[in-house]
């Protein structure tokens, strides 16, 4: 088994690199060629035993690197936000939820399509995503599910809620909706109603990345959807 991680330096990346590679998986942590840390990550990750890959986000050159890699899963851990939007903007370059979150995303899922190794694809989206969904974020998720259940591909979607822990960057608002949230559904669950906090409360990173893990490597090979309170599950197994 040889599993490739494309968003590895992001909060769940890094920890599901760490648990593939705990489990004994080989792993190529992907870290674009243009970060600013790239000698950082490529320490970090090769400390754990893993390969560091450096491909560019060229559909040609991911396709044929992955032809060579033949791995039996690929990871799209893949994501920005409206502040990396900003400051990216102040360099000249365009990050967003389409060109990242879609489009970088779409363009792995079609490589590893025609690569010709069949792997299971292992895509993060997020809670709320559906036909009705709102806003750009949830949006282009949805257009990403789509096109992977059609890719012919085996595969997985994880739907999360809130993902806390220790960010490299702050998101005040997220960090205060999730901890409103959690302190709600604990009420609730002291009254008896545990569904909701099941359902819908934070889950951390590292509990995230164990599920993920879990679904990559899973026999079974079914095709399956799995919401917050399946990845909960699965964390405490």
């Amino acid at each position: 088994m040889r599993a490739f991680v494309a968003g590895a330096t992001g909060f769940t990346g890094r920890e599901v690199v760490r648990l593939l590679r705990d489990r004994g998986v080989e792993t190529v942590a992907h870290v674009r060629p243009d970060s600013s840390r790239r000698e950082e990550w490529a320490t970090r990750f090769e400390a754990l035993g893993a390969e560091v890959d450096h491909t560019a986000w060229e559909e040609p050159a991911m396709r044929a690197r992955l032809r060579e890699l033949r791995p039996g899963v690929v990871f799209a851990l893949l994501g920005t936000t409206k502040k990396r939007g900003r400051a990216a903007a102040t360099k000249g370059r365009e990050e967003t939820y389409e060109t990242v979150d879609y489009g970088l995303s779409a363009l792995l899922l079609r490589a590893a399509r025609d690569s010709g190794a069949d792997p299971r694809f292992v895509y993060l989206s997020s809670m709320g995503v559906g036909p009705s969904a709102r806003g750009a974020y949830l949006k282009v998720r949805h257009r990403l599910e789509t096109e992977l259940r059609e890719s012919g591909l085996p595969w997985v979607i994880a739907r999360p809620s809130f993902i806390v822990g220790e960010r490299d960057e702050e998101r005040l608002g997220e960090r205060l909706g999730a901890g409103a949230l959690d302190a709600a559904f604990d009420v609730a669950a002291r009254l008896g109603v545990t569904r909701l906090r099941d359902r819908f409360g934070s889950q951390s990173n590292t509990d995230l990345a164990a599920a993920l893990v879990h679904l990559a490597l899973a026999p079974d090979g079914a095709d399956r959807i799995v919401e917050s309170d399946g990845l909960k599950a699965l964390a405490a197994r």
